[in-house]
């Protein structure tokens, strides 16, 4: 989840494992907290928790480009910063070794980019979630602040939605 929701301009000056540390002291402090009320399972309180502490990273290296109000909020519920379509196109194109595919894969991250932009960021969201958090369709719903079926459902016309899209690109889901 911290790899996926870092922001690039970050990569090179903040490791994730750096944020996973600073949020194991967050849990610590605030685990008192968490047992009185419980308003999470115990998987989605880690997550929300290391979320907040990767905001906080994000302000600041980022300074006050962060602090736009409507920049700190999450695409539907809690403050996590959203998972870029840089982030998710190099997740869905995976590692290419050789240096003749690389050339593709940058081609085809740009244009999967371009794809995802163009998504709902809502799709983008449970695509995230569900593929790359690999949360399930509940907690998912629970992130979201949606019904388990509307999460389902979500999630279903996301990927049909993304398959199409990617149907229209050229070569891009050719096997051969």
């Amino acid at each position: 989840m911290v790899r996926l929701r870092l922001d690039r301009r970050l990569q090179g000056r903040v490791d994730p494992s750096d944020v996973l540390q600073e949020a194991y002291i967050d849990l610590a402090e605030r685990l008192p907290d968490y047992v009185r009320d419980r308003a999470f399972t115990p998987y989605l309180w880690l997550r929300l928790v290391t979320g907040q502490r990767l905001l906080e990273v994000h302000r600041r290296h980022l300074g006050t480009a962060m602090r736009d109000a409507g920049r700190e909020v999450s695409l539907y519920r809690g403050a996590l910063p959203q998972a870029s379509s840089v982030s998710l196109a190099a997740q869905l194109l995976g590692r290419f070794t050789t240096a003749s595919h690389a050339a593709v894969r940058a081609e085809r991250q740009v244009q999967l980019q371009a794809v995802l932009n163009g998504m709902d960021p809502m799709d983008r969201e449970i695509l995230a979630l569900r593929h790359f958090e690999e949360l399930s369709n509940g907690e998912a719903a629970e992130v979201l602040g949606l019904s388990r079926t509307a999460a389902n459902n979500r999630y279903i016309r996301a990927l049909g939605r993304l398959r199409d899209l990617l149907e229209n690109m050229p070569g891009f889901l050719d096997t051969t």
